[in-house]
């Protein structure tokens, strides 16, 4: 019998063969379906980007114009459901009331056959209509405000941004928000997908799939890291202390990691983070430059001489907070825009694994004791 091999994390291992996405990490490429992540964020919208992850190419205008007609009018949740949403403590992190959310869903939708091409699609559009309306409601809900209905003129990063202030949003504004929903929608084998990918195989409902996904991006080291790099951000005062700042965490640990910083596939700097400081900065002239920003390009700059020979480069987490923050989205809902966006990925990775499934089961290396024998209980100490 051949020795198994320990490959911890699955490192480098292929669990699955797939067409959603390419990356090139050493030349900085994202491609969806072979088109490029940054020509998706400057030239196409969340809806169009969706479709085309769902479906494998770009869409018609008619095939546009039903699927966004389609999300608009899946938008609104049943009464029951914002029943349980205002049931969930306030305190409680929106990234778990998403889950609960969307497995709630799972209920009152109910969709186990994931042989129905037509149950999968109308379960596909009622995951991404609603998941945005969950997160608002659960938003508004816990600081004692009702929970805004959808509005059926707004498209789906408009509509989102007003459910949450009760305001529209100006037209750049909109832009950088369904911009960044376009750089978060994919980004092949990491985490998430494969949990959902996981529990696609064993033929689980898409709410299942999504809920576990949404439950894997909670961590710190998946979903969690735009929010850490903003904190870290906020501890630097001004651009004139960052490289002090750098050299005294480097002093106390030589092998300090910067938040946004580094990724496990790229080794030059995220696509996304390039194409959201573009966006950004034209958000920034209409709002207000905020000062974390220029300590973000600051630190990039001080860093890139330390760390750059390694690989390690920002990611789209370093900017994206910033972005969030700019437009007055409080800091524990980058997160579940985050799974709002990537929902569209997790979702083409479902259907791909439909196709030809087999379950998950990977092996393990045993560790623990052998043979042990079983001494009753009046015989123990």
């Amino acid at each position: 019998m051949n020795q198994l091999e320990l490959r911890p994390g699955l490192e480098d291992v292929p669990v699955a063969k797939s067409a959603v996405s390419f990356i090139d990490g050493k030349n900085a490429r994202l491609e969806y379906r072979g088109i490029a992540v940054e020509t998706l964020a400057r030239e196409s919208c969340f809806e169009e980007t969706a479709w085309l992850l769902l479906k494998g190419e770009l869409p018609t205008q008619r095939e546009l114009a039903e699927f966004d007609g389609q999300l608009r009018n899946h938008r609104r949740i049943k009464y029951k459901l914002k029943d349980l949403i205002k049931t969930l403590p306030e305190t409680g992190h929106p990234m778990d009331a998403l889950q609960a959310g969307v497995a709630a869903l799972g209920m009152f939708y109910p969709a186990r056959d994931v042989g129905n091409a037509k149950t999968n699609w109308e379960s596909i559009v009622r995951i991404l209509a609603k998941m945005p309306t969950i997160v608002a409601a659960f938003h508004r809900l816990r600081h004692g405000d009702e929970a805004i209905e959808p509005r059926h003129d707004l498209d789906h990063a408009a509509n989102f941004y007003y459910m949450l202030f009760e305001r529209e949003p100006s037209p750049a504004v909109r832009r950088v928000l369904d911009a960044c929903l376009v750089l978060h929608g994919e980004h092949t084998m990491n985490a998430s997908t494969f949990s959902g990918r996981v529990t696609g195989s064993t033929l689980a409902s898409p709410f299942s799939v999504v809920s576990a996904a949404v439950g894997t991006l909670t961590g710190p080291l998946h979903g969690g890291a735009n929010e850490q790099a903003l904190e870290q951000l906020s501890d630097i005062k001004n651009v004139g202390e960052v490289r002090a700042w750098l050299e005294k965490k480097r002093a106390d640990d030589p092998k300090y990691k910067i938040m946004g910083f580094g990724h496990r596939v790229y080794k030059v700097k995220d696509p996304r983070a390039t194409v959201l400081q573009e966006l950004a900065e034209k958000v920034f002239a209409e709002t207000t430059h905020p000062a974390v920003y220029d300590i973000a390009k600051e630190l990039e700059r001080v860093a890139e001489p330390i760390y750059g020979s390694k690989g390690v480069y920002p990611n789209v987490d370093f900017y994206s907070g910033i972005v969030y923050q700019s437009l007055g989205i409080p800091t524990d809902l980058f997160t579940p825009i985050f799974a709002i966006a990537r929902s569209a990925g997790w979702l083409a990775h479902w259907l791909e694994q439909l196709q030809g499934n087999r379950i998950f089961r990977p092996e393990q290396i045993y560790v623990g004791k052998r043979n042990v024998e079983y001494v009753p209980l009046e015989k123990r100490p």
